[in-house]
């Protein structure tokens, strides 16, 4: 399967290049084998005329011939070499190619061996290819075109994200209060929807896991949703639905693949396949379609219920919210008002925020930062790590030479933040590496100093949309499609949280967000007492306690580098 179209490579200032583990030809067929030289490799290789391998034992060739090595993609999560905040890793089997070719071979839904296809698209990309159009529509209105073109290559669903998006924001609220209440947990607590920040994490600063949430992100709380809670719905196996969703990310390809998301008993994935914003984009003008253009009414009876709420609004940030949803959540709770503070430890670098909730005699109950991009992200590491007390590698060969490390100490990082919303990419989701780049017109109707100018008035020839000379990253284009994402409003930062949308009716008991959260909990959880709706901070007995960490936890792992390139034999 050859790389996808819309994936491409770009002048990134944060680009770690691939290690020696990333060029491996052969397996080690003798892992047992003890190396007693540090970094000596265990294995010497002989190469023969023909340009096969074979392991040399005594000096001679065993004459066993070494099978080739196949890099997978869930191999590049467990190396130590390449990473990128744009997500520009190249991935094979997550295409828009790869989607044609699932909905070309699927059997009709007659058939006993059709599998249900289902497309779920997050709200960052609805807002990447509303702020394309001119003038930028709502985001219901681009999703409802979206939905029409997904039906017409033969998607049966389609669902935004901000349902799961909601259920995550829940889910990360009850694991910082665990946090807090048993004392386990490393604080401050680390959060992210962003792959790419957990595999950077992993990769370079194994050391900081203690303090990662383990909470799922919106997309693989979708994927719960879709092959878990639907399946039983609609009386099918996990395994009997094929499940798409459209990211603004590269990396939640990545995410998608890795075995914390894989269901043995069934042998499926959570999200079987990732697209990003520019691959949905490039399909819709593969096929014709105008996504400018308003689609033509369907008939109620080819319309599919939707089970979830839509694009469901928050209090916040366009990348989730996970902060402001902490934030709103404890100043509800607390037994007097709070007065929030913002400080910004660096003039106009909106992508660090520093936030206090105090009591009205000053005293700071919590304190919380928003960090976007990776420069941001490893002064951040830093801190935390200084506070806490623990020794910051730079990785599985700095690990090597830099000495012992320091344990965890829980609770000592207090005095840094409680709290820290993290994103890999400047400006947050809405500047994703899957996004649509602005078009180039856009960026040449202003000159350098950023005065509007009429270049085709004056003769000056303009590209178009996807031109490869556009920049990722422009800041003000950020700004548009951040201002589509809030359909033209200002953010939200009120309460309150968790957020509720208008369509689904005020608060209260009887709040229907509420009653569907707790249903949906109650469902997958199966609690003993044999209830159908539980509160989503209510605690169930122990079997549909652990149910719940299955369902909405995951874990993750430090990754140590099995290669040491200077180490290798020839």
């Amino acid at each position: 399967m050859a790389f996808s179209g819309a994936l491409t490579l770009t002048d990134l200032n944060d680009f770690i290049t691939p290690a020696q583990a990333c060029i491996k030809p052969v397996e080690q067929t003798n892992p047992s084998t003890k190396v007693n030289e540090p970094g000596a490799a265990a294995t010497e290789i002989q190469i023969d005329a023909s340009g096969s391998y074979y392991e040399v034992s005594n000096g001679r060739a065993s004459g066993q011939k070494l099978q080739t090595a196949e890099i997978s993609l869930n191999d590049c999560l467990a190396c130590s070499g390449c990473i990128t905040s744009a997500e520009s890793v190249l991935i094979t089997l997550q295409s828009h190619t790869e989607v044609l070719s699932f909905l070309s071979s699927n059997p009709p839904p007659s058939s006993s061996s059709h599998r249900i296809p289902v497309l779920s698209i997050s709200p960052q990309s609805l807002a990447s290819l509303a702020a394309c159009l001119s003038p930028p529509p709502p985001l219901a209105e681009v999703l409802s075109r979206v939905h029409q073109f997904a039906r017409t290559l033969g998607f049966e669903h389609v669902f935004d994200t901000t349902f799961a998006r909601e259920l995550a924001l829940r889910e990360h609220i009850s694991e910082f209060e665990e946090r807090k209440r048993r004392g386990e947990g490393a604080l401050p607590m680390l959060a992210s929807a962003c792959p790419g920040w957990i595999c950077y994490a992993e990769k370079t600063h194994g050391e900081m896991l203690p303090f990662i949430a383990r909470t799922k992100s919106p997309q693989q709380v979708m994927g719960t949703l879709v092959k878990e809670w639907l399946s039983d719905k609609w009386q099918k196996r996990p395994d009997q639905i094929y499940h798409v969703t459209v990211m603004p990310c590269y990396d939640k390809k990545l995410e998608a693949s890795r075995s914390d998301f894989y269901n043995d008993m069934y042998a499926t994935r959570d999200v079987d396949c990732v697209i990003t914003t520019g691959e949905l984009d490039r399909l819709m003008r593969e096929k014709g379609w105008d996504l400018a253009a308003p689609p033509p009414p369907s008939p109620s009876s080819s319309l599919t219920p939707n089970p979830f709420p839509t694009l469901l609004t928050h209090p916040g940030t366009s990348s989730g919210s996970y902060l402001h949803s902490l934030l709103s959540h404890i100043s509800e709770s607390s037994p007097v008002p709070l007065t929030l503070t913002t400080h910004l430890p660096r003039a106009a670098q909106v992508d660090l925020e520093e936030y206090t909730l105090s009591t009205p005699d000053g005293t700071p109950v919590f304190r919380g930062a928003k960090c976007y991009g990776f420069r941001n992200l490893q002064n951040i590491v830093r801190k935390v790590g200084r506070a806490a007390g623990v020794q910051v590698g730079r990785g599985a060969a700095g690990r090597l030479a830099g000495g012992a490390r320091r344990p965890v100490r829980a609770g000592k990082a207090d005095a840094a933040y409680d709290y820290v919303e993290v994103m890999a990419c400047p400006g947050g989701c809405v500047n994703g590496g899957g996004q649509l780049k602005p078009a180039q017109a856009w960026l040449d109707a202003r000159d350098p100093e950023g005065f509007a100018r009429d270049w085709p008035a004056s003769g000056v020839a303009v590209a178009g949309l996807g031109d490869a000379s556009a920049r990722w990253g422009d800041k003000a284009w950020t700004r548009e499609v951040e201002k589509a994402y809030w359909d033209g409003r200002e953010p939200a930062f009120g309460l309150p949280t968790p957020p509720a949308s208008p369509k689904m009716g005020g608060g209260g008991a009887e709040d229907p967000l509420d009653a569907l959260a707790g249903r949906v909990l109650a469902d997958l959880c199966r609690p003993r007492n044999g209830t159908k709706s539980v509160r989503w901070y209510e605690q169930m007995d122990e079997e549909a306690e652990e149910r719940r960490r299955q369902c909405f936890r995951t874990e993750y792992r430090e990754v140590e580098s099995e290669v040491v390139g200077l180490g290798v034999k020839w």
